[in-house]
């Protein structure tokens, strides 16, 4: 028999036995009661889930997996998600039990935090430099607390609790730990109202996750506290000239960013300028926000969709329009809005705008000014860029540049002499250029754009090369000093 220790919290015992008796009822019977050794006791592991691996010339391999946690040891946190503001300071307890006996008993001698390990071992917060100066350890009657001050983003991270004990082996850490999560304060627009001439918003201060209920809030405009104001709601007329933030009282110093509740109908586009390849698709999105009462009554949204031009005054929807039939699809949901163009032409190159209309009858906007769409061939060229420092080291560059800005996971393709490559990376970086050696290059799904093929280019003189920036376009060379 031998033991398997993972981690100090499961013990895995391999039992092999011999049987002289080789009929099956024998068999058996010698597995009905197994008794281990175990912890320096004999225990009777009735009820341990046991499983055969294999019987051959009469040995049995048995595998019989016990959960330290279920004799004496563990580790209880008060609770296992915490949300904490940027620059506040947050305590994260737990409780941690381990077994007792009579003969040479176990005696904690260290205990400790950790959110990571360096060479399979754990690292204590307190030697962590990242946390130095910031963290404080209490542990009394087995009961420990993590106090971390002037929290910081890169604080969010799962914290564990580990204890070790006199006794080799004789340690254990309570995992899962607790989920903190180091938020900033955001002030948003929970609910808008228009009465006549007068438009008014309700503003919350908030954070990406749940704070806890009891906090006090400040509340500032145009940096003078609001008195009167310690909930995390606060109603306030819309003003351009108003500059409205918050905080939670005693965290002064982590104030929201200052907002302008210019309006209580808006629309903002993600990027006021897209560009895409003929042929590809795009998509235009947006959020819009509209007063929740007008006049007492609730607002809803009736109608939405997309335009480009005007006609007697009215926008005309994007979908009626022939030369876009089924290739547009539009998505409202949230107040986020979403336009799909498949196909894309260049005569698709436009402004586009948002706009929907309420159950008021002046209850309608328009995003304006909308996003402009650029529709246009890759016109891929390569960039070359060559250096020679001298006879042992030199290094050619190449770039596949395009006039759009494509987003950074788009991928690409490179052919030497007509066969692919297997990078796919704007950049291909070669050690040699053989004279004989063609490159061109293309987007991943574009490749009836290729650029122009890159040759020729070997005859330039050391001196040249060690300052020289090549831009080729086909075959013809600049030299950028």
């Amino acid at each position: 028999m031998y033991a398997n220790k993972e981690e100090d919290e499961r013990v895995s015992f391999f039992i092999f036995c011999h049987f002289f008796d080789e009929s099956t009822s024998a068999l058996q019977k010698g597995l009905s009661v197994i008794y281990l050794h175990f912890n320096g006791s004999h225990r009777a592991m009735r009820g341990a889930a046991m499983s055969v691996i294999t019987a051959v010339s009469g040995f049995v391999l048995l595998t019989v997996t016990v959960v330290l946690g279920q004799y004496g040891w563990g580790v209880t946190y008060t609770s296992t998600q915490i949300c904490a503001v940027k620059g506040s300071t947050v305590e994260i307890r737990c409780t941690y039990t381990y077994p007792s006996r009579q003969y040479n008993p176990y005696r904690v001698v260290r205990t400790f935090w950790l959110t990571k390990e360096s060479n399979n071992e754990p690292v204590d917060l307190r030697t962590d430099p990242e946390y130095s100066g910031r963290v404080q350890y209490q542990c009394e009657n087995n009961d420990c607390t993590l106090r971390i001050t002037d929290l910081r983003e890169s604080d969010s991270a799962e914290y564990r609790f580990k204890f070790i004990t006199n006794h080799e082996g004789g340690k254990y850490s309570g995992v899962p730990g607790v989920t903190l999560t180091v938020t900033d304060l955001q002030v948003q627009v929970s609910r808008s109202a228009v009465r006549g001439d007068s438009k008014s918003a309700d503003l919350k201060c908030e954070s990406s996750c749940p704070l806890p209920d009891n906090l006090s809030y400040i509340w500032y405009k145009n940096e003078q506290i609001i008195t009167g104001q310690t909930s995390n709601s606060y109603t306030d007329y819309c003003d351009p000239t108003n500059r409205i933030s918050c905080a939670v009282r005693g965290y002064e110093n982590s104030r929201a960013p200052s907002v302008v509740v210019k309006d209580v109908w808006d629309v903002t586009y993600t990027s006021t300028q897209v560009c895409a390849f003929k042929g590809s698709t795009a998509e235009i999105r947006c959020t819009f926000r509209y007063p929740s009462t007008i006049n007492g009554r609730n607002t809803r949204v009736q109608k939405d969709f997309w335009f480009i031009r005007d006609e007697n005054n009215e926008p005309v929807d994007l979908k009626t329009e022939a030369e876009y039939s089924g290739r547009v699809q539009y998505q409202s949901e949230n107040n986020d809005c979403t336009l799909r163009i498949s196909d894309l032409r260049e005569s698709d190159s436009a402004e586009y705008k948002f706009r929907f209309i309420t159950n008021d009858p002046g209850g309608k906007y328009s995003g304006s000014p909308g996003v402009t769409l650029t529709v246009t061939d890759p016109q891929l060229q390569v960039h070359v860029r060559r250096s020679t420092v001298n006879s042992y080291s030199n290094w050619t560059e190449l770039t596949c540049h395009n006039n759009c800005q494509l987003p950074d996971q788009s991928s690409y393709i490179w052919y030497r002499n007509g066969h692919k490559l297997s990078s796919e990376k704007q950049y291909l970086h070669l050690n040699t250029f053989d004279s004989v050696d063609s490159f061109h290059c293309a987007v991943k799904g574009y490749e009836q754009f290729p650029s122009p093929t890159v040759c020729e280019f070997t005859s330039l003189t050391p001196l040249l090369l060690n300052k020289a920036d090549l831009f080729l376009f086909g075959k013809v060379l600049m030299f950028l000093f």
